[in-house]
């Protein structure tokens, strides 16, 4: 099973990061630094740090050169930047996508993305009206790249 950390600043605290991501290790097999604010800002430390705790894919969220210049594995893009799709995988970026939609689900597959991200589920705060499980079925019953949700 794949387990996805999704960290950001309120998560991290970059004066103790070992510690941080020795927690995130313990249970996640693939970590994201996510900060909508500022990625440059703290991304390089999170990859170099991350890539000591045996994480089996270390990824920038939403920008694929800091992604690719900082030595991490992968990027995560949102689902506005489908098109950046392309761009990443000419980087040898592992890309993990962000959809909502299938037809989100089928351009990113299409597009070359590795895996997606398929939300919200259930009622999360501020992600929008549930689809639910039997729309998680459908949707990945339709597409052949693994969907996290």
């Amino acid at each position: 099973m794949i387990s996805y950390a999704i960290t950001d600043p309120s998560t991290l605290d970059f004066n103790h990061l070992d510690r941080d991501l020795k927690r995130f290790s313990q249970k996640a097999s693939m970590i994201v630094y996510r900060d909508k604010s500022n990625s440059t800002r703290n991304g390089l430390d999170f990859v170099q740090t991350a890539k000591m705790f045996g994480f089996e894919k270390v990824i920038i969220h939403g920008n694929a050169t800091l992604a690719n210049s900082a030595g991490a594995d992968g990027v995560h893009l949102s689902s506005l930047q489908l098109d950046e799709i392309p761009d990443a995988k000419a980087l040898n970026l592992f890309v993990i996508v962000s959809t909502h939609t299938i037809d989100e689900l089928k351009k990113a597959e299409v597009l070359g993305a590795d895996m997606a991200t398929f939300s919200p589920i259930f009622d999360t705060p501020n992600k929008g009206l549930p689809v639910g499980l039997e729309m998680l079925k459908s949707v990945t019953s339709q597409v052949t790249i693994p969907v996290l949700a």
